[in-house]
């Protein structure tokens, strides 16, 4: 977990022949999680290893408390699906929790799964989405203006927020709904296909932009996942060469740790 820690290294230390080292580590099972059942607002996000457009992908399903920092519940799976989500609420409400919200990245399954309960669309993650569209640096009016309007989430109320796409969309739906023909196969596209697709995503997931206004205690982004992914992967990066088997056993050690970045004495508590 910290330091390289090859088996080399390990070796050296303890005084272990590396079958040795690499048998103990196979055969460790870390502690079981000690839960604190208690009303808290989620939020829920996965990490992805290896290129997403392969079969060879896989991921890691976290369900966090940001407030206390705490991950409560995670899972291997091959690719996000509305079942994983709803096995995160399943297992959470039968272990007590009361989950009064749910923040997330914008992935269909988890409004889906957490049904009944608020759901708050990740600002961060929406501000993403729409650059895939726009670029950050747009060369059209439409793109700077709609990059501009996504920018202005974090400082606008709701309603004006909702009264500026509208204009938007009024102002700019001509060049929105612009075709071009191809000239190969005589088929006609949107020429604007990216542009449009965002703005039109921004629309989409207005209705859970400003559930936080509503609830303030919900978060409005999955930063708290995001920030602890990060140092997840500075960890796993320093052993490229892991199995899956050996990646989901250091990834299920470190959740387990919980902290946004591992310490050494939280994780001498749980290992």
């Amino acid at each position: 977990m910290f330091n390289k820690q090859t088996f080399r290294e390990l070796s050296k230390k303890h005084d272990f022949d590396r079958r040795t080292i690499r048998n103990l580590l196979d055969r460790y099972q870390r502690p079981k999680k000690i839960h604190n059942p208690r009303s808290l607002h989620l939020i829920v996000d996965a990490v992805y290893w290896g290129e997403r457009t392969e079969d060879t992908s896989w991921c890691a399903v976290v369900g966090r408390d940001p407030n206390a920092k705490e991950n409560l519940w995670w899972t291997f799976t091959d690719r996000e699906t509305t079942s994983i989500y709803r096995q995160c609420r399943d297992d959470l409400e039968a272990l007590g929790y009361q989950v009064i919200s749910v923040t997330g990245d914008g992935f269909g399954g988890i409004k889906q799964a957490f049904a009944s309960i608020p759901y708050q669309m990740c600002l961060v993650h929406m501000e993403r989405i729409v650059i895939r569209g726009t670029t950050r640096t747009p060369l059209t009016e439409a793109g700077q203006v709609l990059l501009a309007l996504v920018r202005s989430l974090y400082k606008t109320k709701g309603p004006t927020f909702h009264w500026r796409l509208n204009e938007y969309f009024h102002r700019y739906k001509d060049f929105l709904n612009e075709k071009t023909r191809h000239p190969v196969s005589g088929e006609w596209s949107f020429t604007h296909e990216e542009l449009r697709r965002a703005a039109h995503s921004l629309l989409a997931h207005m209705p859970d932009l400003f559930t936080f206004e509503r609830h303030s205690q919900i978060p409005r982004t999955t930063n708290s996942l995001d920030g602890h992914f990060s140092h997840v992967r500075d960890i796993i990066e320093i052993h490229r060469g892991l199995r899956r088997v050996q990646k989901e056993k250091v990834l299920d050690t470190i959740f387990h740790a919980s902290s946004i970045a591992p310490k050494k004495k939280k994780l001498s508590e749980i290992v």
